[in-house]
């Protein structure tokens, strides 16, 4: 109901400006009013005085005395009377005048005021004297009663006062009640229609009966709510198809990498296998004692679990997986992937170099995500290094800001920096190398999805990829991830 009350003030703010100008006009009108009444008076009073001077003259004062008191007989609100001045008769009454009002009077002037009795009524006087040769010594009293004229304008100021505050009051009641029936109830339903909105329930619709722009307003929320309805349905279809496709498109990245690794995986079990089947043959062709027995077997089982432990990161890291978001130490993740691809590097003839360091660097990752864009950028070294090579990785915290937000302060980061000495990155090719299938490798090297794939899942874990390239000198990929600060929950499968 504020908006009532508002309204009610501007209403009454309104009232109040449009009655005191009214007050004012009528005000002064009634002081016009007033001030012709007095000259009305006045001018009586000169009209009588016409007479009275002529009877004076030619009857006498008494004569003059009779005729003011017949006058006053029949006058209900008026008094007239002679007084005498200096030199008067003793008949006439002398008024109760000041020195100035008398010298004013033998000079011809009128003489008017205003004065209270002992009751408290206010009364006009009005005094001239009369003229004539010679001039005699007496004046025209007019007495008048201004109790009337006063009470009338009091009567009027308070009828506009309760004038005004019945308008006040009516024009409040009726704002009360078309706010509370038009405004103040619809506006408090489209409130609460659009917190439902907020919460994500576009169901219920909002029905209002009114035939104005509230609405209209109603109309056109319940229309916007259909829309968006439909717009989160066909979003999460898109979102759930989109997230099925980038899946696929990782699992196809790490197919692709599995088939990289094959040969160096094939390098990796032949010597095993040669150690078990030579001392299998052994074992099967010679009589030997118990205890040698034992050492070639033991031999054959270390071998066994060495080729088993091989072919399960290679099974491992091609199957589909789902995400598993938490805290892991960044250092067993290089750990892991460098040992997997070990064998795809022995091949390569490049020397991998990795010091761990004793500090953990912690962030909230998922690992195995982690672990194939590693894996790819890794691998993208080594195939970038024909003649074989150095490929050094390190790991370390910087305090740094996104690429891009200079507004923003600087925060902690997770920097994994990836640098090998093989044939570099061309300026023209650099722009697009984490474009989807873009690849400058031989036809049956490389997909074009490995970079891709790599950016992807660093940038949703809050992170970014940031690369610099001579060429024929080298690259160096520099993997920045929001550092953690809790204790590692999350590990490599």
């Amino acid at each position: 109901m504020r908006l009532a009350r508002k309204l009610n003030l501007l209403l009454i703010f309104g009232v109040i400006m449009v009655m005191a100008a009214y007050a004012f006009v009528e005000t002064r009108q009634e002081i016009v009013l007033s001030d012709a009444d007095r000259l009305r008076t006045q001018q009586v009073a000169l009209a009588w005085l016409g007479t009275l001077e002529a009877v004076w003259q030619q009857e006498g004062g008494r004569r003059a005395q009779e005729l003011v008191a017949r006058a006053n007989e029949r006058a209900s609100i008026v008094t007239v009377r002679l007084v005498g001045l200096d030199g008067a008769p003793d008949y006439l009454p002398r008024p109760d005048l000041t020195s100035e009002q008398f010298a004013a009077l033998a000079n011809h002037q009128l003489v008017r005021f205003t004065q209270h009795d002992e009751h408290g009524e206010e009364w006009q006087y009005f005094y001239k004297s009369l003229e004539g040769e010679p001039p005699p010594p007496a004046a025209l009293e007019f007495e008048e009663p201004l109790t009337g004229k006063q009470r009338f304008i009091n009567m009027t100021h308070t009828a506009m006062l309760v004038a005004t505050l019945a308008v006040i009051l009516t024009c409040s009641l009726i704002v009360t009640l078309v706010d509370f029936w038009f405004v103040g109830r619809p506006l408090q339903l489209l409130r609460d229609k659009a917190r439902r909105v907020g919460g994500g329930d576009f169901q219920e619709p909002l029905t209002l009966r009114q035939q104005d722009e509230i609405g209209d307003l109603a109309r056109e929320l319940n229309v916007m709510c259909e829309q968006l309805a439909d717009a989160r349905l066909r979003i999460a279809s898109e979102t759930e198809a989109r997230m099925a496709a980038l899946e696929q498109l990782r699992h196809t990245d790490r197919l692709a990498t599995v088939g990289h690794l094959a040969a160096g995986v094939a390098h990796e079990l032949g010597t095993p296998l040669s150690v078990a089947s030579a001392r299998a043959q052994l074992i099967a062709s010679t009589d030997m004692p118990r205890p040698q027995v034992v050492a070639n077997a033991t031999i054959i089982i270390e071998q066994s679990d060495r080729m088993t432990a091989i072919i399960q990161q290679l099974l491992g890291f091609s199957r589909r997986r789902g995400g598993t978001v938490g805290v892991a130490d960044v250092r067993h993740i290089i750990t892991h992937t460098l040992d997997m691809l070990s064998s795809a590097a022995n091949k390569a003839q490049v020397f991998v170099t990795y010091e761990p360091g004793a500090t953990p660097l912690l962030a909230n990752v998922d690992a195995n995500q982690l672990l194939q864009a590693l894996a790819n950028i890794v691998l993208n070294g080594l195939q970038a290094m024909r003649q074989g090579g150095a490929l050094q990785v390190r790991a370390e915290t910087r305090h740094t800001r996104p690429p891009g937000d200079d507004g923003s302060a600087e925060g902690g980061y997770l920097c994994v920096t990836v640098e090998d000495n093989g044939s570099g990155i061309s300026p023209d090719s650099l722009p697009h190398i984490f474009e989807p299938f873009f690849t400058t490798k031989e036809i049956g090297e490389g997909t074009g999805l490995g970079l891709a794939v790599a950016q992807g899942i660093i940038t949703e874990h809050g992170g970014w990829i940031a690369v610099e390239s001579t060429l024929g000198r080298g690259t160096r990929f520099s993997i920045f991830l929001p550092a953690a600060t809790v204790k590692p929950e999350a590990a490599v499968a």
